[in-house]
């Protein structure tokens, strides 16, 4: 028999590649400063019943790829037992081949469970007998925390509303043992610019002057409780924004026009659609201007398309997977947006990403006019993300970084996940960044007597960049 699908130099096709990835990239910790991680797990130290619960649910990348199986709804999002569902799961995957699915199953069960057999319909009870009891016999092990730790994690950074209460993060803080990664929340105000639906947006300022404290009557008041609900994130430990948007916004605008027309909105009534740029335009100003101002991290993840299908919004609500990629103008509005906080001494430490693989050049290129010399990659074009984190996306985004930009400064990996098995994406990057360098190692275009300078960018991609960038340990 041949070796294992994942062995030791998985995806590592040169000398060189395996010198970097196992001399230099294999033991570093991960800094996870992008993913959907619930707190309330983290906190309570969630522990699943079985290997569906912890795998399966809310995963929208393998609902996604069961549908297309053919897969009948009851077995991704509905009632179907435990058991059923995982069985249906083992029946998409050898159909998943080409997909990263593929080979995130692999390693998932490889790295948390030590499995290598290859899940398909005829080992599917086997591995889900072989899952379930390392859960119940190692419990430990296999809670929120013991995953984390087991994975080298040692910081996470989940998304949270500014009207959040942060309660699990305060606890985890309080409750936190050696060996346990820290846990930050991230600050995301997407609900404060989604103007979009008005009678939404109102419930949501409403609860927004609950959780601040204050009435918000005036535009200057929704300011005045962003800034103390920031300043109440901070003492918490948040160091980093991030904004999910469908495009840029850069309209010209006036405080005055944002109170005239937040009084609009606040009145019940819509917005025409030159209205609601300007008000979001001058809402994400004010937005980076907060972040600057606290030395925070500002990420804008642009361009998905969401909520394209009634019929699975109306049963299962958002995240359900039938979110898409935009395919709106990037370039004009990001400059104009970028340029005012620059103009104003107000630019943030920034990293953008991008859904549409059409805009990553635009957006990479544009990013790096407005670095200033102030802090080592001040201005990132951020990791292969959602529809991009596949090993030709993963390629593209280093490839595209490192001739618009230095790749020595980029500040790595991230999950985006929702799950606790989702670490091993970590591996994934690293080994094809690996690959990559060792590539041009062994061509010559790198020359191999800067091995060793070339193994510290290798770390320093992997985990001191971001340790660094977002201040953690400090």
């Amino acid at each position: 028999m041949g070796r294992e699908f994942i062995h030791d130099d998985f995806l590592l096709g040169t000398d060189a590649a395996r010198e970097l990835y196992h001399g230099h990239a294999a033991s570093m910790p991960i800094i996870d400063y992008h993913n959907h991680l619930s707190p309330k797990q983290v906190a309570k130290d969630y522990r699943a019943e079985n290997i569906s619960q912890l795998w399966l649910g809310g995963d929208h990348y393998k609902w996604r790829a069961m549908r297309a199986a053919g897969i009948d709804e009851r077995y991704i999002t509905g009632d179907a037992p435990d058991w059923e569902k995982f069985a249906k799961w083992a029946e998409t995957v050898p159909q998943t081949m080409r997909n990263p699915l593929y080979h995130w199953t692999a390693l998932e069960l490889k790295r948390y469970f030590g499995i290598d057999t290859l899940l398909k319909p005829e080992t599917a009870r086997e591995v889900y007998d072989r899952c379930n009891a390392l859960l119940q016999g190692e419990p430990d092990r296999f809670s929120a925390r013991g995953l984390l730790r087991g994975m080298n994690v040692e910081a996470i950074c989940t998304t949270d509303d500014p009207a959040d209460s942060l309660e699990y993060h305060l606890t985890y803080a309080r409750t936190r043992k050696e060996g346990d990664p820290a846990m930050l929340p991230a600050w995301r105000p997407d609900r404060v610019v989604a103007a979009e639906d008005v009678a939404a947006w109102n419930t949501y300022i409403d609860r927004l002057a609950g959780a601040a404290g204050s009435e918000i009557a005036t535009f200057a008041d929704l300011l005045d409780a962003l800034r103390r609900r920031q300043r109440f994130f901070a003492e918490a430990g948040c160091r980093v924004s991030d904004h999910g948007l469908d495009t840029f916004y850069g309209e010209d605008f006036t405080d005055s026009e944002l109170e005239t027309l937040f009084a609009t909105l606040r009145s019940g009534r819509s917005l025409s659609g030159a209205e609601r740029a300007v008000f979001k335009s001058g809402m994400l100003y004010h937005l980076a201007v907060m972040n600057c101002e606290l030395g925070w991290v500002q990420q804008f993840h642009i361009g998905p398309l969401r909520n394209n299908r009634t019929r699975l919004m109306q049963d299962y609500g958002p995240d359900a997977g039938c979110d898409s990629l935009d395919d709106k103008p990037v370039a004009q509005a990001m400059g104009r947006f970028l340029d005012r906080l620059d103009r104003e001494g107000l630019l943030a430490r920034t990293i953008v990403y991008n859904l549409n693989p059409k805009d990553g050049e635009v957006m990479a290129a544009m990013a790096g006019n407005f670095n200033d010399g102030s802090v080592p990659g001040k201005m990132q074009y951020g990791a292969a993300w959602w529809f991009s984190d596949h090993l030709n996306g993963m390629e593209r985004q280093v490839n595209i970084l490192s001739d618009y930009g230095l790749l020595s400064r980029f500040v790595g990996m991230l999950t985006d996940s929702r799950s606790f098995l989702s670490f091993p994406r970590h591996e994934y990057f690293r080994r094809l960044l690996c690959d990559m360098l060792g590539r041009d190692l062994e061509r010559g275009l790198i020359p191999l007597s800067e091995m060793a300078a070339v193994g510290r960018m290798v770390e320093d991609i992997c985990y001191g960049n971001a340790k660094g960038y977002f201040g953690f340990g400090r």
